[in-house]
């Protein structure tokens, strides 16, 4: 566990993203913007959240992780962020421990959302609030959902696919079965284009670990040559594949979450569209958000972080943020 206590005053602005999911319309943003981050404040209120996490590896959750503790910092609120390595019933564990130290606020982002319920239900009954970052709860289980719409997004970029002409083809997927809102993505992507013509031929799983992915893609592309593209539904798979396919694949990818080396692989051609979040600032708004219900805020039930689809036409503000190792 990683904790920060009650300290520094201000943060550093977040590098919000300016694509948003309003209308469910496709396209692509051309910088990210600054945005206001954290505000300190001083309260009366007693402010100690457990976040509930999936793994330390991949860069999308360390960003959110620095976001939460930025802005806890900021709240004067104590902050503990647990490690669940990618097991579902040690997430469950973790709420229980969190409900038992007597945490007022907890943030969850589920593995499986429905393998977590019932130690939510214990926190809930306990009068803990509850906000659900990346993965949304069912309903009556969490205050306020901070992300996207992952359904949706996952519509968004297979319409990016489409109108770039990479629907004449046949295509696979490397996703992590063992995640919801990763299903939700290849099952929103996989209606649009298959819609539209394309022809899909295989989906494998990398569980959300990179090395797993890697060898799933490897395989993938064995078993199905000749594939004009590989739709990637999270960091780990997009990070796998690009590693399997190499620098100038004729295969190209189209998938989830920039790191330095999809970055890469946008240079070298192999990777051609990425969606990307902002999960440094989805750490900052679910801080944020459990702070303003422990003061009495009505909660807001979902707070859209909009994302972009980065291609090489806008992705140098990016190197900033992933720079290369």
């Amino acid at each position: 566990m990683t904790r920060t206590g009650k300290a520094l005053g201000g943060i550093v602005a977040a590098a919000a993203l300016t694509l948003g999911l309003a209308g469910c319309a496709a396209g692509t943003s051309e910088t990210p913007t600054a945005d206001e981050g954290a505000t300190p404040a001083e309260s009366a209120i007693e402010c100690s959240i457990g976040m509930v996490q999936i793994n330390q590896a991949a860069a999308f959750f360390t960003e959110m992780n620095k976001g939460a503790e930025e802005a806890a910092a900021a709240a004067g609120c104590e902050l503990t962020i647990s490690n669940a390595n990618n097991d579902s019933a040690k997430q469950a564990s973790d709420i229980e421990n969190f409900v038992t130290q007597g945490v007022t606020g907890l943030i969850v982002v589920a593995i499986d959302v429905n393998a977590v319920l019932p130690a939510i239900r214990s926190a809930i009954d306990a009068g803990i609030k509850v906000v659900a970052i990346d993965s949304s709860l069912e309903d009556g289980y969490f205050d306020t959902f901070v992300g996207v719409d992952n359904a949706v997004a996952g519509a968004v970029i297979g319409q990016w696919a489409i109108d770039n002409g990479y629907a004449d083809g046949s295509y696979g997927v490397v996703g992590a079965k063992n995640s919801f809102i990763q299903n939700q993505r290849e099952d929103s992507f996989r209606a649009s284009i298959d819609a539209a013509g394309a022809v899909f031929t295989q989906s494998v799983s990398g569980d959300n670990v990179q090395e797993q992915a890697a060898d799933a893609a490897t395989n993938l592309v064995t078993a199905q040559p000749g594939l004009n593209f590989i739709y990637t539904t999270g960091e780990p798979a997009t990070v796998g594949v690009v590693a399997a396919l190499g620098a100038n694949s004729n295969t190209k990818v189209i998938g989830w979450d920039l790191t330095a080396e999809v970055i890469a692989g946008l240079d070298s051609g192999t990777v051609v569209g990425v969606v990307q979040q902002d999960p440094y600032q989805e750490g900052i708004e679910g801080v944020n958000e459990i702070f303003a219900l422990l003061n009495g805020a009505i909660a807001k039930g979902f707070i859209d972080v909009p994302i972009a689809v980065v291609t090489t036409e806008n992705v140098e503000p990016y190197r900033a943020i992933f720079p290369a190792g």
